[in-house]
């Protein structure tokens, strides 16, 4: 039998002259894990709010308290931060009807929950951190999308904009709200690069429809550097792009991947095959955007990975513990 994953990669846990307790949702998955390696080895206490309860105990052992329910949090409790990464993956089904609405639930479900928990809390957090997507802005073509851009009324912009504004109810009880629109997150324990790795490992470039569409991408570091930057500045709320200020289009985004193993033999999918395998779907591969993170930078947030071969060559020479 194979060691649970805290003793297969122990997470340090340091002390900090200023430990803030942190409740954290979907911290089993990519990124919840990320962030909490991260939160315990600033000498933060964590608590882990997950359905399954041994699995989330699997990955984080004793180091962090693992609860299946908000209601096992007392109002007396106090919570300083409080993350909310939980929601069904957007890529693990066609978006049938029945899977739109697990899509919508699975986020505004806990969503609701954690307004409802700020509600009867005595010691109310200082900022409640919130998960969305740059899908919020639909498709966009080649135009520039800031934070001042709308939503449209197709499914993955109605998803992201009913899951920001049940996040933005905690605003109600002077809890300070950020909404961050992440992009294609880059990491190798999970997200996107896992699955587009195995080709270019290949030799193969694979082009999507024209290829032309962009992709707006983050460094899984600057993502998590980019949450605790927001975590403490406090002019910092509402939507927050959270992506490198390089987008690329996908053709390059491709040829950077696969160049990062020698040369590469170009292979292009059709959009139409795209379309009618996955519906609308593929908008998500073949609608890209162009995505800024203004905000971020008029803060004077730093990134460390703004260029993309960069980024990936970092992400190829360190492999991450949480992969096992």
């Amino acid at each position: 039998m194979s060691r649970p994953e805290w003793q297969r990669a122990p997470r340090r846990v340091a002390r900090s002259d200023a430990p803030c307790i942190v409740l954290v949702t979907g911290a089993t998955g990519f990124i919840g894990r990320s962030l909490c390696r991260r939160l315990l080895a600033d000498g933060h206490s964590v608590i882990a709010l997950t359905r399954n309860g041994p699995r989330a105990r699997a990955v984080f052992g004793s180091m962090v308290r693992v609860i299946v329910s908000l209601d096992e949090i007392i109002s007396s409790e106090r919570i300083d931060w409080i993350v909310n990464l939980a929601g069904a993956p957007i890529f693990a089904g066609l978006w049938t009807p029945a899977r739109r609405t697990e899509l919508l639930d699975s986020r505004l479900n806990v969503t609701n929950k954690i307004t409802e928990l700020i509600a009867r809390l005595t010691h109310k957090p200082d900022v409640l951190i919130n998960a969305s997507a740059i899908g919020y802005y639909g498709v966009r073509g080649e135009e520039e999308i800031t934070e001042a851009a709308r939503g449209q009324p197709i499914f993955q912009s109605h998803l992201c904009q009913a899951w920001e504004l049940a996040a933005q109810a905690a605003e109600q009880y002077d809890v300070r709200v950020c909404r961050l629109r992440f992009g294609i997150v880059l990491g190798m324990s999970g997200g996107a690069l896992p699955g587009l790795l195995r080709p270019a490992r290949m030799r193969l470039r694979v082009l999507l429809g024209s290829g032309q569409q962009w992709q707006s991408w983050v460094h899984i570091d600057d993502l998590l550097d980019l949450l605790w930057f927001c975590i403490r500045q406090e002019d910092m709320s509402g939507g927050i792009n959270v992506t490198s200020p390089r987008p690329v289009r996908q053709q390059e985004f491709a040829a950077t991947l696969a160049a990062q193993f020698g040369r590469s033999i170009p292979v292009r999918v059709p959009a139409r095959i795209l379309r009618a395998s996955l519906g609308e779907l593929s908008q998500l591969l073949l609608e890209g955007q162009r995505v800024l993170p203004t905000k971020a930078l008029n803060a004077g947030f730093a990134f460390r990975y703004p260029e993309l071969n960069a980024a990936l060559a970092d992400l190829l020479r360190t492999k991450d513990p949480a992969a096992g």
